[in-house]
C-alpha cells in the first residue's frame, strides 16, 4: 500500500508537470490554460492512485479479483469532452487543436505520475514542451512557405494566358491550382486564378507585379490563406 506522503508527492508533482505545459498554452492565450492543465493532471493522478491502491482491501476475499488498469482506462477516452471543448471550427479554418491534444497528453502524464513512474512523466513533459514551443517556429516557417492565393484579374479579351502568369509571377506550372476565364460585356475577360505552395513573402508583391502587366485593366486578391485549411 503507498503510503500518505507518497500519494501527495505524486499528486503535486502531477500538479507541477501539468502547469508547466499549461503555461505554454496560457502565454498563447487559449482558454485551457495553468488551471486546466493542472486539474487533468492532478486529476488522472488521483484516479490512478485509487484505480491502484484503493481497492486493496477487496482483494483479502476469496475469489475475487480485480483490474488496477480498468479505472485508468477510462480516462484515456473520457477525457475527450474537455479536448472537444477547446476545438473551435470557423468555416474551414479549425483551431483548438492542438490546445486538445496537449490535455489528452497531460491526462496520460497524471496517469504516469499516479502510477509511480516520475522518469516517464518528467520525459514525457520534457518532450511535449519541446514539441508546443520549440517546433512552433519551424511550423510557422513551413505554413509562411505554403500559402493559397485567389486572385480575380480583368484583362483585356484573350490576352492573358496561364503561361504568361506563370512567367509574370516566376511560378512553377504545379503552383498554379486553378486559371478560370470568363468573358465580360465591355470586351474584357474576368480571370479567377487560384495559386497554392506561394510565400507569404510573394504573395504581397504579386499584385503589384501583375498590376504592371500593360494588359490587365485591375487585380484583386479574393482570399489568402494556409495551403493546409488550418
Amino acid at each position: 500500500m503507498v503510503t500518505n506522503t507518497e500519494v501527495l508527492v505524486r499528486l503535486i508533482a502531477a500538479a507541477a508537470l501539468g502547469s508547466l505545459i499549461g503555461f505554454e498554452r496560457e502565454r498563447l492565450l487559449w482558454a485551457a490554460g495553468i488551471r486546466t492543465h493542472m486539474l487533468v493532471c492532478v486529476g488522472s493522478c488521483l484516479i490512478m492512485i485509487v484505480s491502484a491502491y484503493g481497492f486493496a482491501q477487496v482483494l483479502d476475499q476469496q475469489h475475487t479479483v480485480l483490474d488496477p488498469s480498468r479505472i485508468a482506462a477510462q480516462v484515456v477516452s473520457g477525457i475527450g469532452f474537455l479536448g472537444a471543448g477547446s476545438i473551435l471550427a470557423r468555416g474551414e479554418i479549425v483551431k483548438g487543436l492542438t490546445t486538445a491534444a496537449s490535455i489528452w497528453t497531460v491526462a496520460a502524464i497524471g496517469l504516469a505520475i499516479g502510477g509511480g513512474l516520475y522518469f516517464a512523466g518528467i520525459a514525457s513533459t520534457i518532450v511535449i514542451l519541446i514539441i508546443l514551443a520549440g517546433v512552433k517556429p519551424l511550423e510557422e516557417a513551413y505554413r509562411a512557405r505554403n500559402q493559397t492565393c485567389q486572385f480575380r484579374i480583368t484583362v483585356e479579351r484573350g490576352a492573358f494566358t496561364p503561361e504568361e502568369l506563370r512567367h509574370t509571377l516566376d511560378l512553377r506550372t504545379s503552383q498554379i491550382k486553378r486559371f478560370v476565364v470568363e468573358a465580360r460585356n465591355d470586351d474584357s475577360d474576368e480571370v479567377l486564378v487560384l495559386l497554392n505552395k506561394v510565400s507569404s513573402q510573394d504573395i504581397a508583391g504579386f499584385k503589384d507585379r501583375l498590376k504592371d502587366v500593360p494588359t490587365i485593366r485591375d487585380v484583386e486578391m479574393i482570399r489568402r490563406g494556409s495551403a493546409s485549411g488550418n
